[in-house]
């Protein structure tokens, strides 16, 4: 089954933040376009795969149906939620951030 995959504003927010740290502040052009290359496979790969990944572990993120997919070749991944046959990413994280209180 394919899903239909939504980004919101606050994943979209949380994407261009990343962007534009690597583009500024690392100053490194080439990187940023792999990590929005890696989103778009990312999105690609959800629409195929969102029903099968397991829901969080978080008691919390569970209850809201909340699951996660990592990116395929970076440290980043979505937080999504599926309603029907959509898929709703509603944030986007880097490994190294404390998402679980960020989404609470």
């Amino acid at each position: 089954m394919d899903y239909k995959v939504v980004i919101t504003s606050d994943a979209e927010e949380d994407l261009e933040a990343f962007i534009v740290y690597i583009l500024f502040e690392k100053k490194n052009e080439q990187a940023a376009q792999s990590v929005l290359d890696d989103f778009e496979a990312t999105v690609d790969n959800l629409a195929r795969v969102a029903g099968s990944l397991k829901l969080c572990e978080n008691p919390k993120l569970k209850k809201y149906g909340y699951r996660r997919i990592n990116f395929l070749s970076h440290n980043y991944f979505m937080m999504y939620r599926l309603e029907g046959n959509v898929a709703v990413v509603d944030n986007i994280f880097h490994d190294l951030q404390d998402y679980e209180n960020k989404m609470m």
